[in-house]
C-alpha cells in the first residue's frame, strides 16, 4: 500500500518558512515565491503555479488572510476561507510550502524571506511587483508569467450569479 501524503505539512508560519528556505538555499536549489487570493481554484491558477513551479526548485505561494481579501476584492469575498484556501493549494503537486498572511501586501514576507524568484501573474509589469526591489537588489530573478485567457474567479463568481 502507498504510504499517503500529508500535504497539510506545507501549511506553515513564518519560522517554518524561514527554516524551510535557509534549508534549500543551503543544498544550492532556488525558492520561488508567488502570492495571491486563489478564492475558487480554477485550470487558470494551476497552470500559473505550474509554470511558477518549473522556475526553480521549491514553490512558495502566500495566500492572502480572509481581511487582507476583504481589502482587496470587497466586503463579499473570500468565497472560501483562509483554511480551504491554503489546504486546497497545499495538496497541488507543484506546490512545496503555502503560509497565509495577514498584510495587505506581501512586502514584509518577501522582505524576510527574499527568493530567488518572484512571480506573479500577467496583469503585473514587473515594476508594479510588490517585492520586486528586494528580490533585484538580492540577485533575484522577477517574472511576470501570462495569463490563461477564459479563466478568472470574478468570473466565475458572475457566472454562478448569472444562473
Amino acid at each position: 500500500m502507498k504510504k499517503m501524503i500529508d500535504y497539510k505539512k506545507k501549511i506553515c508560519s513564518l519560522p517554518e518558512l524561514q527554516d524551510r528556505c535557509t534549508k534549500i538555499t543551503y543544498s544550492g536549489q532556488k525558492t520561488v515565491f508567488t502570492n495571491g487570493c486563489f478564492d475558487i481554484l480554477h485550470p487558470g491558477h494551476i497552470r500559473y503555479l505550474t509554470a511558477a513551479r518549473q522556475l526553480g526548485d521549491h514553490l512558495i505561494v502566500a495566500v492572502n488572510s480572509d481581511k487582507s481579501v476583504k481589502f482587496i476584492k470587497g466586503a463579499k469575498r473570500p468565497i472560501l476561507p483562509q483554511d480551504a484556501r491554503a489546504e486546497l493549494l497545499a495538496a497541488l503537486i507543484c506546490v512545496d510550502s503555502v503560509i497565509i498572511f495577514e498584510q495587505k501586501t506581501p512586502f514584509q514576507l518577501i522582505k524576510t524571506i527574499i527568493p530567488d524568484v518572484l512571480v506573479k501573474g500577467g496583469d503585473w509589469s514587473i515594476d508594479e511587483i510588490i517585492g520586486s526591489d528586494v528580490v533585484q537588489k538580492a540577485g533575484g530573478l522577477v517574472k511576470s508569467i501570462t495569463f490563461e485567457p477564459g479563466f478568472s474567479t470574478t468570473s466565475i463568481i458572475e457566472k454562478i450569479l448569472n444562473k
